[in-house]
């Protein structure tokens, strides 16, 4: 994406402002095991408004008569850069990023206490980080402590995320195509799971297959924890052990994605370790991917976020009823929740930098109607569990299926559709072994 783009959303905030301050940092590195750190990943929200991968920095926009954006980030050290790699410091931060100025990070406490002084309002995310509030709240104390030189701090501390979330959850152009090639990598992946699975095989062995395909076309990691459940442990809803045997007469059920350029994709595929489903575990799919089919009628503009899930839920209550895990009637299932025995999740997300992304699901107590630019999950799921009410043959059967879809003009647009979805497609492409 080009700096550019950063710069118009950085002019949208300081719009939305209209009068203060926001201060908005990214993520902490964070200590795995002694002096070993986590692989850095940066902080959603001051990415998408600076387009800066650095590890120590913050964004800070002033908004009035002369708005400025204002970047703190770590000086140029060329004897760390030999350990750690190439560093931007200010002042090739502020020309390559676009910043008005940008100073070094150790500046920043007392620049703080200077822009603050005279705001009316700071727009910061009191809460989400509470060494960033220590911060801000010992740079507002010091504009405190020189009320009599006539310096007065921001009377009002506003949660930057709400306007932000609402940019976010409408995509751009450009966010939309790196989610169209997260989708794509994805599907590729989950192609290569597909052709690769085989009966002795470990859970492990199949997330190395995944995670060998994200980097082979230029993913920068995994979007989440991939689960790899086989047999039982797809009715595991976040299962993440990734660790036993596959074996033949079971489904192993995949939900992963990878990250490319900071936006996700997240797919979820069941299918038959031995290539080909039994009578049993066609059945539980054919009515899941019905469920989806029919939440994805749903996916318009006008329609609301709920629509889908209500779609998914009477055709899976139905067919919950069809194959005897429930009695009763339809409306009867519903009403009493008694199919979330078997379906306990709801129908989707919305998805972009992170996997479950920013944005609202309801406004003013309704739920919100969709519109074009919003991307969202679409994933109904079965989940039977070995129990002595529930007919033998379906024990330990769990299927989802998820895509991720475009909401568009007209309806939607599925980004995943190269992960193979039906019974055809799937068994067609288990017999490419290898």
């Amino acid at each position: 994406m080009d700096n550019q783009a950063f710069a118009e959303r950085r002019a949208r905030l300081l719009r939305t402002m209209g009068r203060g301050i926001a201060v908005i940092p990214t993520a902490p590195e964070r200590v795995r095991n002694r002096d070993s750190h986590y692989p850095y990943r940066h902080d959603s929200y001051f990415y998408y408004l600076s387009g800066f991968p650095e590890p120590e920095a913050a964004v800070v926009l002033v908004a009035g008569d002369t708005p400025q954006a204002l970047l703190f980030c770590r000086e140029k050290d060329p004897d760390k850069e030999v350990w750690d790699g190439f560093r931007h410091g200010p002042d090739a931060a502020r020309e390559t990023f676009g910043f008005d100025a940008a100073w070094p990070i150790g500046s920043l406490d007392e620049k703080l206490a200077e822009l603050l002084a005279g705001q009316p309002v700071l727009h910061y995310s009191m809460g989400h980080d509470a060494d960033w509030d220590d911060r801000l709240v010992a740079a507002l104390n010091r504009v405190r402590a020189n009320v009599r030189n006539g310096a007065h701090a921001p009377a009002e501390i506003r949660d930057v995320r709400v306007e932000l979330d609402e940019m976010r959850l409408i995509k751009d152009a450009r966010e939309i195509d790196d989610m169209r090639r997260a989708a794509d990598i994805s599907s590729a992946a989950h192609c290569r799971a597909m052709r690769t699975t085989a009966s002795g095989r470990f859970e492990y062995e199949i997330e190395a297959e995944l995670a060998h395909e994200f980097r082979r076309r230029g993913a920068q990691a995994p979007a989440y924890s991939p689960i790899v459940a086989g047999g039982a442990n797809a009715c595991i809803l976040h299962y993440v052990g990734n660790s036993q045997p596959l074996r033949d007469g079971e489904l192993l059920l995949i939900d992963a994605g990878c990250e490319i350029d900071s936006y996700a994709a997240d797919i979820t595929r069941t299918f038959p370790v031995s290539g080909k489903f039994s009578p049993a575990q066609r059945d539980v799919y054919e009515l899941v991917l019905a469920a989806q089919c029919a939440a994805i009628a749903q996916i318009a503009p006008g329609n609301a976020w709920d629509a889908p899930h209500e779609a998914a839920v009477r055709v899976l209550a139905q067919g919950m009823l069809d194959l005897k895990l429930l009695s009763g009637s339809l409306d009867g299932a519903i009403e009493s929740g008694a199919y979330r025995r078997f379906y306990m999740h709801r129908t989707g997300h919305w998805l972009g930098m992170d996997v479950h992304d920013a944005g609202e699901y309801k406004v003013d107590g309704n739920w919100r109607p969709l519109q074009p630019g919003m991307t969202l999950t679409v994933e109904p799921g079965c989940y039977i569990r070995a129990a002595v009410d529930v007919p033998r043959a379906l024990w330990d059967i769990g299927v989802r299926i998820e895509d991720n879809a475009l909401v568009t003009s007209t309806g939607c647009e599925i980004l995943t559709g190269a992960a193979p979805r039906t019974i055809g497609e799937i068994e067609s492409l288990m017999a490419q072994q290898g």
